[in-house]
């Protein structure tokens, strides 16, 4: 060849023709005279046979093959050679007037051969052929030799029943060297595995006759087997097929062109289980269900099996010590044998498991071709835990890429299992918080009988600020409460622990619910604005709703405000369930908008149910629906006391996994009987305090309190004279007998009293002073008429 750039040669089609192109030949004498021309020639060169015999060849050429300077193949010196290969590329021109490039091979002839008219005698034949032609047939035969000794694809031909026709080279080499051996057996025998189409699995006979009837080529499949020359190993192919047809153009076979890609599709197949992996693993904030994700995501596509181990103080939400994974938990056992999950685990010293804890690398059973990798779960230096993926012996080992993909996923799992206890840490100390700021216990009142529930969410943001208070006031009322900080998390439990506080204590201020709510949303806004100033974040309680009501037994009447919140169920005797409709309010902390109440009465056996909204909203439904079900329990079980009725509505209604927080509080009203009640109206006459004091004394002998009358008559007296000598207008004098002696004297002003220390030369002042130190309790209640000062005691112990 003479290094020229290589094209096919004009007219040369998809390869139809596999053949060498037609050799032109001609005779020469010794004298290099033509006196032999043959028909290709003419066809080659255009000349007929009675133009060029007689003549000498060179006249032909368009150089000389010795004068054609840089020519690779030029004829030597002393004459053409006569090795039979090819000797010389010349250019001829041809009878039309162009040039035809050949390729030229001279050959010897015996001397016997007989000679021309004029005695030649022909002493050697000259083969020619279009050089193009030639250099295109011989790069086929290159290429068609290349592929059977030397391409390292394999080349396999089938016929029906996907039976062995043929094999190139390589292909002999995986079927173990010995072709005679294999021939006439099905590519099932000798692959044991499946044609992988589509992510369909096919079986390979069927697959390679649906190629012989219908002809239509496959290009690309996977096939996935073993080969004989490698049994153990589990391989992938990348896989083509065509039909093969004979002269006739019937079909002879199925040729397969197949390239071992295993190496690129187990890459392919880690990187897809890792994306898999940070999809599953990690989701459920649980360290016991990420270990489950971790085995779910890989047996049986990575491993046969995977054992997990937590240390315990991971899963208790605390953080290891460094160096040490200290006792460990089974968390997940995917394996074969009973599950240990639950169990302690201890790893002997020396042992992989536990030199894989200590050095914070992978190890394995069996360095060389490993089957149980040891991979710790480290964070931060600190081991949680350790994974041990496991195959079986008819699985192939371990090999790098396999130990990277573990490392991989094990140092995922223990972001994620960290993650996990962190937030299990915070999650309990929320849930420690929040149950330390709820009621422990409801009291024991004359005036209400109740049961509350509180239901945590079970969600990964932890517990909100759901709560609730049953508060016992003066005149042996009641005040009830509800209310909802939005959010989740320490910051939302710590604020309803400051809303609660300050609830009860302006309720204990005996605030009327209207200004109560008016004075939190102050705070709460102050708060806020404190907040917002300081920089701080999920700290403020704006957004939180309430609603709070005060319950009197003596008179049957409620007063109830609401700041944003969901209004309570009531249910009267024989009475059907309703939703009490007071005056909106905004939520606490948005606007400065004033709180208005409403009173309704509340005959005794009434059904008062106060909730937050994680109880009526249901997935996939509107509070609506979570309202209508309320009601139709309440319904069918007005008869029930609060703590069954409280089981019987959480049963009903939260039948799936709640999204929110959800606080309920139930409430049977109760009433105080006219025999525990007494009250009068007294003019403002200062004369009328001794028949004050004779009317309460009567009243507590009818009780049968007399041992109470001395000090009940000094508070009566003391309390009615302050309120003649300030006030104006008729007065009132109500004793009442409940778990405790109360005496109540209510007036038309506002002036707040104060006890005080009066001086030795003072003659008055001392009233409240006394009054504070003769009963438990006292204190002052505003009314929009006036207010009442009221005293405790303690009954006497039978």
């Amino acid at each position: 060849m003479e290094g020229l750039p290589f094209t096919p040669p004009a007219g040369a089609d998809d390869g139809a023709r596999l053949g060498p192109p037609p050799a032109a030949f001609a005779l020469l004498a010794a004298d290099g005279v033509l006196v032999g021309w043959s028909r290709e020639a003419e066809a080659l060169l255009g000349y007929p046979a009675a133009q060029v015999v007689g003549r000498r060849a060179a006249e032909l050429l368009v150089t000389p093959p010795s004068d054609r300077a840089g020519s690779e193949e030029r004829r030597p010196e002393n004459g053409p050679r006569f090795d039979g290969t090819r000797s010389a590329v010349v250019d001829a021109r041809h009878r039309a007037g162009h040039t035809v490039r050949l390729a030229v091979t001279l050959r010897p002839l015996s001397p016997r051969a007989e000679g021309d008219s004029a005695g030649r005698s022909p002493s050697a034949v000259l083969m020619a052929a279009e050089l193009e032609e030639l250099r295109w047939w011989e790069t086929r035969q290159a290429m068609l030799q290349g592929l059977v000794t030397q391409s390292p694809v394999t080349l396999t031909i089938y016929g029906p029943g996907a039976r062995l026709l043929w094999a190139n080279a390589s292909s002999v080499r995986e079927l173990g060297g010995d072709l005679a051996a294999s021939l006439g057996r099905s590519m099932t025998e000798l692959f044991p595995g499946d044609v992988l189409t589509d992510q369909h699995l096919v079986d390979p006979a069927e697959f390679v006759q649906q190629i012989l009837d219908t002809g239509e080529p496959v290009i690309d499949v996977h096939f996935r087997g073993r080969s004989p020359a490698d049994p153990r190993r589990e391989r992938v192919w990348s896989s083509s097929y065509f039909r093969l047809l004979d002269g006739r153009g019937e079909p002879v076979g199925v040729c397969e062109q197949s390239i071992d890609v295993t190496d690129h599709y187990r890459a392919q197949q880690r990187l897809a289980l890792l994306a898999e992996a940070g999809a599953r693993i990690g989701a459920s904030l649980d360290p016991s269900g990420t270990a489950a994700e971790l085995a779910r995501t890989t047996v049986p596509r990575y491993a046969d099996a995977v054992l997990v181990d937590v240390a315990a103080e991971v899963l208790a939400g605390e953080e290891p010590e460094p160096g040490t994974a200290g006792d460990l938990v089974r968390v997940a056992d995917s394996g074969g044998e009973p599950s240990r999950r639950g169990e302690r685990v201890a790893y002997d010293a020396g042992s992989a498991q536990a030199e894989s804890l200590a050095g914070g690398r992978t190890t394995a059973d069996d360095e060389a071709a490993p089957t149980r990798l040891y991979v710790p779960l480290t964070m931060r230096g600190r081991p949680l835990g350790l994974v041990t993926f496991v195959r079986g012996d008819d699985s192939e080992p371990f090999d790098d890429g396999d130990r990277a993909a573990a490392r991989e996923l094990a140092s995922r799992t223990a972001v994620c299992i960290d993650n996990a206890r962190r937030y299990r840490r915070e999650r309990t100390a929320a849930f420690m918080l929040q149950r330390s700021l709820l009621p422990r216990s409801l009291p024991e009142l004359s005036a209400v009988e109740t049961a509350s529930r509180y239901l945590p969410a079970d969600s990964h943001l932890g517990s909100g600020g759901d709560w609730f208070d049953v508060i016992p006031l003066s005149g042996a009322r009641v005040g009830l409460v509800v209310g909802d900080v939005v959010g989740h998390g320490l910051g939302a439990a710590a604020t309803m622990g400051r809303l609660r506080a300050m609830v009860r204590t302006l309720a204990e201020l005996d605030l009327a619910p209207d200004e109560l709510l008016a004075r939190l949303n102050d705070q709460v806004g102050r708060e806020a604005s404190d907040q917002h100033a300081q920089g701080r974040d999920g700290g403020g309680a704006v957004g939180a709703t309430c609603v709070y009501g005060i319950y009197d037994p003596a008179s049957r009447t409620s007063t109830w405000a609401a700041a944003g919140h969901l209004t309570p169920a009531v249910v009267r005797p024989h009475g059907a369930a309703d939703f009490l409709a007071l005056p909106p309010g905004l939520p606490l902390g948005v606007g400065r908008l004033p709180y208005e109440s409403a009173e309704v009465a509340l005959p005794a056996g009434s059904l008062v149910v106060l909730f937050t909204d994680g109880l009526v909203e249901a997935r996939g439904q509107g509070v609506g629906v979570g309202l209508g079900r309320l009601a139709a329990v309440l319904g069918e079980r007005r008869e029930s006391s609060a703590d069954p009725l409280c089981a019987q509505i959480v049963a009903e209604l939260v039948t799936d996994r709640v999204r929110d927080d959800a606080t309920l509080l139930v409430v049977r009203t109760r009433a105080l009987d006219a025999r525990q009640v007494a009250d009068w109206e007294l003019p403002s006459d200062p004369a009328l305090v001794a028949r004050a004091r004779a009317m309460a004394a009567e009243q507590l002998g009818r009780w049968g309190l007399d041992d109470l009358a001395f000090t009940t008559e000094l508070v009566v007296s003391e309390l009615v004279t302050n309120a003649i000598r300030h006030s104006s207008g008729p007065i009132g004098l109500r004793l009442i007998r409940d778990r405790s002696l109360i005496c109540e004297v209510s007036d038309s002003q506002h002036t707040s009293p104060h006890a005080r220390y009066a001086g030795n030369d003072e003659e008055g002042g001392r009233g409240l002073f006394m009054v504070a130190q003769l009963t438990e309790h006292w204190g002052t209640r505003y009314m929009p008429t006036g207010k009442t000062i009221w005293a405790e005691q303690a009954l006497p112990v039978p």
